[in-house]
């Protein structure tokens, strides 16, 4: 890529902490890393971050605190302080931090979540979580920050995400960037198939020729792995893999238990490496509740697999054509069971997984990194010269 005579841009990254779970976390290493590529000099504001335990030099943000309240107000006021301000940085924070120049709105729209979550809270759980002070604080500062003169662009994962926002917030919608997360299509490709199928299917003693549904999600009650249960008892002969972590793990495996489908669902936890997983499954089932657009929706269109989510996830961008997957509302579980009961076609699985891995193909790295350094140009240009 030819370089400008421009003053070269420097861009600091705010994000709390790496997990290697965090769709968020993986996306900001990415840009990291496409951006440093392209010549911009980048450096990473975090709590704490990977690999920099022993980088004393490492921009940290990490003030005493107790309690997750005090944590993001504590950060937030930490990087106010030390980064906002100065000129010769532009700020992109992936927090809810008002001031910020630019702000990716990759956790979509708390109030909207809050909003979604109703649904499934009786009366004294809606009360709760209404008046519960972190809560509020998090849709406060979402709404300064929305508000806030300093922000000139918001990058949104989604077109879902993009409407929330401009719903809400009343933003205009010329400065809101839908700019979709990249996957690595040579990594996450159909031919990891033949390479880990046989093993993941052994190891959890699920039959060779069985439908395999996957779940891929850390927190189960969001992602919706209540109402995927409920469908799969009308799905007799499938399996369901659950790839992710959740401290109420055991509560789940009990309502699995009651249902009676325990037998043919398999609970694998939290894992690094979840490529193997694709590799085994049939299709990916994810009837989220709320998700701006998960790095799973992406990474299972690249490996040539079927999605089956909800229109409250962003990845329904790409499936209201019918392309790539079905979908349906996130606790319609007779709709969820029938699109389980339809793919046990294989004839559809393959039009539908063959579709996805098209449409991932679109969505690299270098594009994305593209399309963020054109949005750097033109929205610090008169800045920068």
């Amino acid at each position: 890529m030819e370089r400008r005579t421009e003053t070269p841009l420097r861009v600091a990254l705010v994000r709390q902490r790496y997990t290697p779970f965090g769709g968020a976390e993986r996306f900001v290493d990415r840009v990291m890393e496409t951006l440093v590529r392209q010549e911009i000099t980048v450096t990473i504001v975090a709590r704490r971050w990977r690999g920099d335990e022993k980088n004393e030099s490492a921009p940290r943000c990490d003030p005493f605190h107790i309690g997750r309240l005090w944590r993001d107000y504590g950060f937030a006021r930490c990087v106010q302080q030390q980064w906002l301000g100065r000129p010769e940085w532009v700020v992109q924070s992936h927090e809810r931090i008002p001031g910020c120049n630019l702000y990716r709105a990759g956790d979509g729209v708390h109030a909207q979540w809050l909003h979604n979550r109703a649904r499934i809270q009786n009366p004294w759980q809606y009360l709760a979580t209404r008046f519960n002070p972190y809560h509020r604080y998090l849709c406060a500062m979402e709404r300064r920050l929305f508000t806030h003169p300093s922000l000139r662009a918001v990058i949104c994962n989604s077109i879902m995400v993009r409407d929330e926002i401009i719903s809400w917030f009343q933003i205009p919608k010329e400065k809101l960037h839908v700019i979709y997360s990249g996957v690595d299509t040579v990594t996450f490709h159909p031919r990891s198939k033949e390479d880990h199928e046989h093993h993941v299917r052994s190891e959890w003693n699920i039959p060779p020729d069985a439908t395999l549904f996957l779940f891929v999600g850390s927190g189960y009650e969001r992602k919706g792995l209540l109402p995927l249960l409920q469908a799969m008892t009308q799905v007799k002969h499938a399996w369901l893999l659950v790839v992710g972590r959740d401290a109420q793990e055991r509560k789940f495996k009990k309502i699995a238990n009651r249902l009676q489908v325990s037998d043919r669902v398999r609970f694998a936890g939290g894992r690094k490496e979840v490529r193997p997983f694709y590799a085994a499954a049939d299709a990916v089932v994810l009837p989220t509740l709320y998700d701006p657009f998960p790095n799973v929706a992406l990474e299972t269109m690249a490996c040539g697999l079927p999605l089956v989510t909800s229109h409250q996830c962003g990845a329904s961008d790409f499936l209201k054509e019918g392309r790539a997957g079905l979908l349906c509302d996130a606790l319609d579980v007779a709709t969820l069971a029938q699109h389980l009961t339809s793919l046990m076609d294989p004839q559809l699985r393959y039009r539908l997984g063959n579709e996805g891995r098209t449409l991932a193909e679109t969505l690299t790295w270098e594009r994305m990194g593209a399309r963020l350094d054109a949005l750097y140009r033109q929205v610090f240009n008169a800045d920068l010269k």
